[in-house]
């Protein structure tokens, strides 16, 4: 479980990114899918958080794979929640 303050920052990276549509993406999952998470898919998650759009875009759009299984996880549940 990560403390208030990496919470602050996790929201600040997903909220604050270069790309509008990851804006989106992330925020929103972040609001409505990250508490229920295990520990092993939020650190997978912020993982992924922290990558740079031009980098983290094509795996969310599956255009280039993802060599970590949890981050796959993770990346499937993007892009469920980015069609709900």
């Amino acid at each position: 479980m990560l403390s208030e303050a990496e919470m602050k920052r996790l929201r600040w990276r997903c909220t604050h990114r270069a790309q509008l549509e990851m804006d989106l993406l992330l925020g929103n999952f972040l609001d409505r899918h990250f508490s229920k998470l295990s520990p092993e898919q939020e650190a997978a998650f912020v993982v992924l958080a922290e990558l740079e759009d031009i980098e983290l875009w094509p795996l969310v759009m599956g255009r280039r794979e993802c060599p970590d299984p949890v981050q796959r996880q993770i990346l499937a549940l993007l892009r469920k929640s980015g069609s709900d």
